[in-house]
């Protein structure tokens, strides 16, 4: 198999609004999320709700959150957080300005581990045809400047 990059790395973040978190204990470890209302996804492929991926050190944990929510979207659940509805476990760079703005607090912050960026994987062949050839150098990610060649 043949593996190209095709996205930087990228974080998680936990955040909630400010709203949320009054009156409320902020979660200070991934299993403390298990006594707050979070914002759950739902993945197609898995038929199953996915389990909040944390790393800090050497310590791996995944966490099976509970909530009255449950999307299978990313805005959806990006929209739900925003709402005050619950914790949400999104991209770092979507909620970037929320957090610096003050709309969004985030919590376990030290937890989120960079995940490796998105890849594409296919066989190995000797004669790709033209057409997958310029795909790929499409999709192909160049490096921290986060640039793709056009």
């Amino acid at each position: 198999m043949i593996a190209v990059r095709v996205g930087p790395d990228f974080r998680m973040a936990v955040v909630a609004t400010p709203g949320y978190f009054e009156g409320k204990r902020l979660p200070r470890t991934p299993e403390d999320l298990q006594s707050h209302s979070c914002i759950n996804l739902r993945l197609p492929t898995r038929c199953g709700l996915y389990a909040w991926e944390f790393e800090k050190g050497t310590r791996e944990i995944n966490v099976h959150v509970e909530g009255q929510l449950v999307f299978n979207t990313l805005w959806a659940r990006m929209r739900a957080t925003r709402a005050g509805l619950g914790i949400g476990f999104l991209p770092e760079d979507m909620v970037q300005e929320d957090i610096a703005a003050g709309r969004l607090v985030r919590v376990l912050t030290d937890w989120c581990a960079p995940f490796p960026g998105y890849h594409l994987y296919y066989p190995s062949r000797r004669h790709a045809t033209p057409a997958f050839s310029l795909l790929v150098e499409a999709m192909r990610y160049r490096g921290a400047s986060g640039r793709y060649k056009t």
